[in-house]
């Protein structure tokens, strides 16, 4: 549908719809550009004050992905005002007032519907040197690949809504999602990365597939690196899984050459839908161990170097134990 879209050819557009980045960017003049990013969410818990909290670091994250720094926030609501009470929506927006007051920024405004579902996000906006710019279309062949945050969230949502999740299970899955990738994007900027995108919706091979497709390079994993939520395998194994993980993994397949001792639960753990997922680094090999030291100053949920950027013309990511 994208591709139907017409196109712009302002050259001041330093980052569109091309490459399915994480924000949009606009160059102001040389030493500054405006960053914009927009994302709502359905509520992935029950507690409504840390569903505002989650879809805010959601929302700010595709800001700190690009390197940027956020600068004011616009609510974004759809609410049921009919069937659920006010002071249900005052509290989602206390919650997502709080985590955008954790990163620096206010919020300045918005927009609200009434709605069936509720729904809640962000448009942020930031500000970043047009010379500093982190796209998900600038790894280079050699790079290593390092994560900053588990896996499973997505299956662990999911056996939230199926009344499946125990409540450790539940409160590992709330404080990893309203964690900011704030401290994350710091350390990526500090130590000069290649390129970067945060792993959401399309789990870690989908978000991948992207940098590598821009790129033009392919990717090599081990699984055995990838930091998982222990609770994860226990539910996938259960069977729970939820509808977008299935659609990343069937819309990979061809893209993405599996190790036959990759089992299937294994593979939709990495094709795993997440919400608020952390940041996928490309970082020349040589800044590597400055990267993880800085990340591991700053707590990052993970600080996994997961495998590399390889030379492959067809964008394909292999997966190894």
């Amino acid at each position: 549908m994208l591709g139907q879209l017409p196109q712009f050819n302002d050259p001041r557009i330093l980052v569109g719809a091309e490459t399915a980045d994480d924000a949009a960017v606009y160059r102001l003049d040389s030493g500054q550009a405006i960053v914009q990013t927009v994302d709502y969410i359905t509520p992935v818990v029950d507690d409504p004050y840390s569903c505002g909290q989650i879809a805010a670091a959601n929302s700010l994250s595709d800001i700190y992905a690009m390197g940027a720094t956020p600068l004011f926030a616009l609510n974004i609501v759809g609410f049921p005002t009919g069937s659920l009470p006010l002071s249900i929506l005052g509290e989602i927006l206390r919650g997502g007032a709080d985590k955008v007051r954790e990163a620096g920024a206010p919020i300045i405004g918005g927009h609200s519907i009434d709605d069936p579902e509720p729904k809640y996000g962000l448009v942020v906006t930031g500000l970043i040197d047009p010379t500093k710019i982190f796209k998900n279309s600038t790894a280079r062949i050699g790079d290593d690949l390092v994560l900053t945050k588990p896996l499973g969230i997505g299956i662990i949502t999911t056996a939230i809504k199926r009344g499946k999740a125990t409540q450790p299970t539940i409160d590992t899955a709330v404080a990893l999602m309203a964690t900011l990738n704030k401290g994350a994007s710091e350390a990526m900027v500090a130590v000069g990365a290649h390129a970067c995108t945060d792993v959401t919706g399309f789990g870690l091979l989908g978000h991948l597939r992207e940098m590598t497709a821009g790129s033009k390079t392919g990717a090599r994993i081990s699984l055995s690196k990838v930091p998982v939520l222990s609770e994860a395998w226990d539910l996938v194994q259960e069977g729970i899984c939820p509808g977008g993980t299935k659609r990343n993994y069937e819309s990979l397949q061809g893209a993405i050459v599996w190790n036959p001792e990759i089992r299937n639960e294994s593979q939709l753990i990495l094709c795993d839908a997440q919400t608020s997922g952390g940041l996928l680094i490309a970082v020349p090999k040589d800044r590597t161990t400055a990267l993880m030291q800085r990340l591991r100053e700053r707590e990052t949920p993970a600080a996994a170097l997961i495998g590399e950027i390889i030379e492959d013309p067809d964008g394909r990511i292999w997966v190894e134990p």
